[in-house]
């Protein structure tokens, strides 16, 4: 188990050896296993509550479920506190802004949940809301005022914006319901700018990034610009993945699972624009990765490599130098990192 002296925890979930595999992160990007925390089910989507208390794991393999860990204020480690019915296989999982409610999103039933959170890090049986949508559903996030939610909708090539009211769970479409994106780009992942004024999101089937103006008042997205991530001389077809910005956000980081590759931006002046850096080969098929607190270190999960690699980040650059490459559990497909107080 991790000891009184970590102060940095990555949790990777496996979803075919079903198990979350806890590892150390030093102060040099080195990774450390620490063990692994066994679940029932085909585990993917994990999300860590604002106040780093709790730990949700979605399982997608029937019955559809969401575990609920408490995380050890000294440890890290996770231990299982409840599992609770969630409305479909969800393929996303996140928090409001307060921890107050789980949100959720189905990729295969095109619909997502908020169910309430208890004091004790609980998840509520009983959903607030439950949504349908067009088909695949693959995201969803309060912007940083935790007033708005956004949902990204692969099958309806447009983002999904409601007013959410934090007391209650509730979510009510805003005018327009949706921003819409190019015909067959895919929209996958999205994350808001530490600004509050500018989301990102991933398009999986056209292989691009598109670029947000927000507007708090209205709680509504204006497109502004997209750029691709693919590499010189790709071929195939575009797998696009996970986004992050670093928490100074000045780059911006893809995952892009045909061409195995980690794709860095560097956020310009002008609202949403980005400047490509360039492409960093990375695990096979990389379908999650996070980056931690600090913004010095980027961790990513390769589903058919079976293994994690963290990088440093450069502060002046924002290239990617490979650090460490550990072995998790088989299919290796989300990561998240927390920070843990010392002492």
């Amino acid at each position: 188990m991790p000891t009184a002296e970590t102060h940095r925890l990555v949790y990777v979930s496996n979803a075919d050896s079903r198990e979350i595999s806890v590892l150390l992160l030093d102060p040099t990007g080195g990774l450390t296993p620490a063990g692994s925390v066994p679940v029932d089910g085909t585990v993917m989507p994990l999300a860590v509550s604002p106040d780093r208390r709790f730990l949700y794991a979605g399982l997608r393999s029937e019955p559809f479920s969401v575990n609920a860990f408490a995380i050890d204020p000294t440890s890290g480690w996770p231990t299982i506190l409840s599992s609770t019915p969630l409305p479909d296989n969800m393929a996303y999982l996140a928090t409001d802004r307060a921890g107050r409610f789980l949100f959720s999103a189905s990729y295969s039933g095109d619909k997502v949940a908020v169910n309430p959170i208890s004091w004790n890090g609980t998840v509520g049986a009983q959903p607030d809301e439950v949504i349908g949508t067009a088909p695949h559903a693959h995201s969803i996030v309060a912007d940083p005022s935790n007033h708005h939610v956004f949902v990204a909708v692969l099958g309806g090539d447009h983002i999904l914006q409601y007013r959410f009211d934090a007391t209650s769970g509730r979510l009510t479409p805003h005018r327009p319901a949706a921003v819409g994106t190019e015909l067959g780009a895919g929209p996958r992942h999205i994350v808001f700018h530490p600004s509050g004024r500018v989301a990102f999101a991933t398009n999986e089937l056209d292989g691009t990034i598109g670029s947000y103006l927000f507007d708090p008042p209205t709680g509504t997205l204006t497109p502004m610009s997209s750029i691709s991530v693919l590499p010189d001389g790709f071929s195939g077809s575009p797998w696009t993945s996970d986004v992050h910005v670093t928490p100074d956000g000045r780059y911006v980081y893809v995952s892009e699972r045909t061409s195995d590759t980690l794709v860095g931006f560097r956020v310009g002046a002008m609202p949403g624009a980005l400047e490509l850096l360039g492409h960093t080969p990375t695990e096979a098929q990389p379908r999650g990765f996070a980056i931690d607190p600090h913004g010095r270190f980027l961790v990513a999960a390769g589903q058919k490599s079976n293994a994690i690699t963290s990088y440093a980040i450069d502060h002046d650059t924002g290239a990617l130098t490979a650090l460490r490459r550990v072995p998790v559990g088989r299919n290796p497909n989300w990561v998240e990192i927390i920070e843990l107080p010392v002492g």
